[in-house]
């Protein structure tokens, strides 16, 4: 029985704050960690560090903080408020003004790109943690069938053939004796970087050329689509388990890697490198831009993933709370993992006798590349890299499990038919499935290729233009008063004063400089020393527009749709929130969303409401009792009905 159907005193229905049809999280902390692990993903480890390094070190932490105050925290807020208020995923909330649901199915399109990708990196990180399993990294040494003679490893190969003790001694002395070598070679291709192009990917000569699918790759790429499915097989009620390991476990082994790497000769160095402020960078344009990007892309605003997570709250949840603790989490996160990476790109830059410089890198060339070949001068190196591998596959499946429930979660609510909440597994497993299929491209010689490309477009520029204009639809169609008033009636207190200014005024112009910095600082994509052709470019804007088209293609199939006979009739109905707008459950429908409850429901009206219709009640009653008392003969006669 639903707990709302419930009664302890005749005529008083309990109120619960559950929702029973489409579920809540277990409590709150399955939301906190769900959250963190979103936000918290591969960005945090292999892109801020290097952009922290190189914007001007330790003064990159000051605008990247302004930018998390001004522009991070309210936007968090003002998504896990959005959903929450609604209970709605990502297509659900737009009843709030009809015209702007494109911008919903804006946020499905990239959230289905970004989860496409995301997953064929998670597979890879799968494929490295598995070649881990052994006494020798295969990335050690360059006398394996797929080197090259440029080959020239950080690490000795005399030892090679002798005993584990002394291949573990020779991680140690080796690089001494052969840092002179790499240092006078005008290019020094790694083993790791050869294993990684010509062993795990054996990378085509062009995007155009597909070649063979890599099928170590593509058994990885089940894997990691299959424990996606089993962890969200029953939505929020198995994934908030889950997450307790995997946005935790994470921080476990950063710990780990940051204890082994300060305790390395050269780990001062290349954590000086990391922080030494150059506070003349301030003044750059571009290093405000980057913090501002980095923030806004990390914190996965505008995917659609924060408002599918908050709509599984509690109508009175404190979401204030919440967004600023797991912002600051996020952003705290990336500083220390920059203290992890340095430190282990420190010890191999004293190793090789060069300059930090030389081996820092960021994406996968950092995660697959250079930390990897850092890794194998520890002693018992093998250890190192499957704790570094599976801190970065929780740190993917974290972020995952989001998009994934995003579409899962658009897609019911839409639907909205008690078979398919009833079979919410089905869907999602269908999703899975396609996910899977779609990312079998990513698996071929070329796969790098097209993966960069996803990265670089489909999530770029079109999460700004998305993100302003939900705020502009918010704050400015709706109404921000409107919008504050329901704040206050789900968390019953009004948004800061803070908050209220930033939603209005200073995210909208940061969102407006970022899009501005995107456009400006824009670069056709490269890699390593490879130039995307012209039609693959055009590919990337389509998939960069076909999320930002959707906008205005819905607006004006719903301004057909709406009621009016002129156009600017049309406009202003479309714009209206719809009847169903507001909290899901009728017990929080107070105020302008009061409406008749629903069998099984507690029903809330206005109190004048409620006394008029007694005060009817009491009239009908009196006049059934003169007919009765007539129609016994009684004298007694009262024409006044009581009030």
């Amino acid at each position: 029985m639903c707990p709302s159907q419930l009664w302890t005193v005749p005529g008083e229905p309990v109120k619960t704050d559950k929702n029973s049809r489409r579920g809540n999280w277990g409590n709150q902390i399955e939301f906190i960690l769900t959250s963190v692990g979103y936000a918290v993903g591969l960005g945090n480890v292999w892109r801020f560090p290097y952009l922290c390094y190189r914007n001007g070190g330790g003064a990159f932490m000051f605008p990247y903080f302004i930018m998390l105050v001004f522009c991070g925290i309210p936007l968090f807020f003002l998504e896990l408020s959005f959903g929450q208020f609604a209970s709605q995923g990502c297509l659900g909330v737009w009843r709030i003004s009809p015209m702007f649901k494109g911008v919903g199915y804006g946020m499905m399109v990239v959230s289905t790109y970004i989860g496409i990708y995301y997953n064929v990196v998670i597979c890879i990180a799968f494929y490295y943690f598995f070649s881990s399993m052994t006494n020798l990294l295969p990335w050690t040494y360059c006398n394996n069938p797929w080197n090259t003679p440029t080959c020239n490893g950080v690490v000795t190969p005399r030892g090679i053939n002798n005993t584990l003790a002394n291949v573990t001694r020779s991680l140690v002395t080796g690089a001494a004796e052969v840092a002179v070598e790499v240092v006078n070679k005008t290019k020094r291709t790694s083993p790791s970087e050869e294993y990684w192009k010509h062993y795990v990917l054996q990378i085509s000569d062009d995007i155009g050329n597909f070649g063979e699918v890599r099928l170590p790759i593509l058994g990885c790429l089940a894997v990691s689509w299959v424990v996606v499915f089993l962890c969200l097989i029953r939505g929020v009620k198995s994934s908030g388990k889950v997450v307790y390991f995997t946005a935790t476990f994470p921080y476990v082994v950063l710990t780990i890697l940051f204890i082994r790497g300060i305790t390395l000769e050269g780990a001062v160095t290349g954590i000086k490198y990391y922080l030494t402020p150059q506070w003349h960078k301030i003044l750059d344009a571009k290093v405000w831009g980057d913090a501002a990007s980095q923030i806004f892309y990390s914190l996965g605003c505008a995917w659609g993933g924060l408002i599918t997570m908050a709509s599984y709250n509690k109508f009175h949840n404190n979401c204030y709370r919440d967004s600023i603790i797991i912002s600051i989490t996020n952003c705290a996160t990336s500083v220390y993992a920059g203290f992890v990476i340095f430190s282990i790109l420190g010890f191999m830059a004293h190793h090789l006798n060069v300059d930090v410089s030389e081996v820092a890198d960021h994406g996968p060339g950092l995660a697959f590349v250079a930390y990897p070949e850092a890794l194998t001068l520890l002693p018992i190196s093998p250890l190192w890299s499957l704790l570094f591998f599976f801190m970065l596959i929780l740190l993917g499946l974290g972020t995952q499990f989001c998009l994934l429930e995003t579409l899962v979660t658009a897609i019911v609510d839409e639907i909205g038919t008690d078979w398919i909440v009833r079979n919410k597994t089905v869907v999602t497993g269908g999703v899975a499935i396609v996910g899977f299929l779609l990312g079998v491209p990513l698996t071929t010689q070329a796969g790098i290729y097209w993966l960069l490309l996803m990265d670089n477009y489909a999530a770029s520029f079109s999460l700004v233009i998305i993100s302003c204009i939900m705020c502009i639809c918010i704050m400015y169609v709706y109404g921000h008063k409107k919008y504050f008033k329901d704040v206050e009636m789900m968390l019953g207190f009004p948004p800061p004063i803070f908050f209220r200014v930033c939603w209005r005024f200073v995210s909208p112009i940061i969102i407006s400089f970022i899009l501005i910095f995107t456009v400006i600082q824009y670069k056709p994509i490269t890699y390593n020393d490879y130039v995307y052709p012209g039609w693959s470019l055009a590919i990337g804007f389509l998939m960069a527009m076909s999320s930002v088209i959707c906008i205005p293609i819905y607006a004006l199939y719903k301004i057909a749709k709406s009621e009016g006979t002129t156009f600017l009739e049309r406009l202003k109905n479309s714009c209206k929130p719809d009847m169903k707008w507001g909290p899901a459950l009728s017990e929080h429908r107070i105020g302008l969303y009061a409406t008749p409850g629903s069998e099984g429901e507690v029903e809330v009206r206005p109190l004048k409401e409620e006394l008029r219709e007694k005060e009817k009640e009491d009239e009908k009653r009196d006049e059934i009792s003169l007919t009765i008392q007539g129609s016994n003969g009684s004298t007694e006669h009262n024409t006044t009905p009581s009030a």
